[in-house]
């Protein structure tokens, strides 16, 4: 069975950060996180739930890395992470996003930005039918 795949939204910048984030929400899947994958594509990337910080060690590539708390407001971002390194906890994270390179940058997310994470068929039917503001009623 495939595992389900997110979209994510930022609400305040009006952009779409990424199409493909996958959920590492068993302890198993946070462990082994990126290690492995030889590049994240331009468009995926891993929502790390629950978690206060990750590391790169066996990472081949870096990151950048937007830690969330409970409601996916963003607390703070991290442009390119190195590889093999530990990132630094933050204890009113919730949740870590790994996304590619260059996320951060060519969306401009900063830290209070406001964030949706939803499945992609929620965001093609809101598209649809011009309702994107009400996905954040259907927030995961």
């Amino acid at each position: 069975m495939e595992k389900q795949t997110y979209c994510v939204y930022n609400q305040t910048r009006e952009c779409f950060l990424c199409l493909g984030v996958t959920p590492a929400d068993t302890t198993f899947s946070r462990l082994k996180g990126l290690i492995g994958k030889l590049k994240l594509k331009l468009d995926e990337g891993l929502w790390v739930v629950p978690s206060q910080g990750i590391h790169t060690l066996g990472v081949l590539f870096p990151l950048d890395l937007i830690y969330l708390d409970e409601t996916l407001k963003v607390i703070h971002a991290i442009e390119h992470f190195p590889r093999f390194r530990i990132a630094p906890l933050r204890i009113q994270a919730a949740s870590v996003l790994e996304l590619p390179t260059h996320t951060i940058y060519s969306s401009q997310t900063q830290t209070g930005d406001q964030l949706i994470i939803c499945a992609v068929d929620e965001i093609e039917s809101r598209l649809k039918h011009g309702s994107f503001a009400q996905i954040k009623d259907q927030v995961i």
